[in-house]
C-alpha cells in the first residue's frame, strides 16, 4: 500500500521487511534529516506566534495562579462531595476551600499586578498614530522658526552694536 507516494515495508508482499527498509541517513540531527532524506511530509509545520511570548515573571505568575485554582477548585468538588455524603470531613474541607479561593483570589491578581509592573518598567513599543505624528512635526517646526526669528533679532543687535 502506498501513502502519499512512499511504499509501507509491512505491505511488500513476498519481501522481507529488512530489505525494504532504508537504510538509516540521519545524522546529528536525528528525525528531522530522516524527513528530509525520504521526501516525506513533516507531521507538523512551524508557523510564527501571533502574539509574542509572556515576559517570565509574568508567566511565573500565571503558572502559580492555575495552580492554586486548579487546587482550590478539587478541593471544593471534595468538600461538596462529602457535604452530600455527610461525613465529618465536609466542615474541615469547606473551611479549607474558604480559605484557599482568597488564595486563589489572590494568585490572580498577582498575576494582573505583576503584569501591569513588568510592562511599566520595560515599556511596550507602540506607534503613535499619523495625527499625532503631524502635530509633532507642526510643534517642532514652530519651534524652530521662533529659534530663527530670535536669532536673527539678536544678531542685528548684535550688529548694531559693533
Amino acid at each position: 500500500m502506498d501513502v502519499d507516494g512512499v511504499r509501507l515495508p509491512g505491505n511488500v508482499p513476498g519481501e522481507t521487511r529488512a530489505a525494504t527498509e532504508e537504510p538509516d541517513t540521519r545524522g546529528e540531527c536525528g528525525e528531522c534529516d530522516a524527513f528530509m532524506d525520504t521526501g516525506r511530509r513533516p507531521l507538523w509545520q512551524e508557523e510564527p506566534a501571533a502574539r509574542p511570548r509572556m515576559a517570565d515573571p509574568v508567566r511565573t505568575a500565571a503558572v502559580r495562579a492555575v495552580i492554586i485554582v486548579a487546587i482550590t477548585l478539587i478541593q471544593a468538588m471534595v468538600a461538596f462531595l462529602c457535604t452530600l455524603a455527610g461525613s465529618w470531613f465536609a466542615f474541615p474541607a469547606v473551611l479549607s476551600t474558604v480559605a484557599s479561593t482568597v488564595v486563589a483570589t489572590w494568585g490572580v491578581l498577582d498575576v494582573w499586578v505583576t503584569r501591569q509592573v513588568w510592562v511599566q518598567r520595560n515599556g511596550v513599543q507602540s506607534q503613535p498614530s499619523s495625527t499625532a505624528r503631524e502635530l509633532r512635526r507642526e510643534r517642532r517646526r514652530a519651534r524652530r522658526q521662533e529659534r530663527r526669528a530670535s536669532r536673527e533679532g539678536r544678531s542685528g543687535v548684535d550688529r548694531a552694536a559693533a
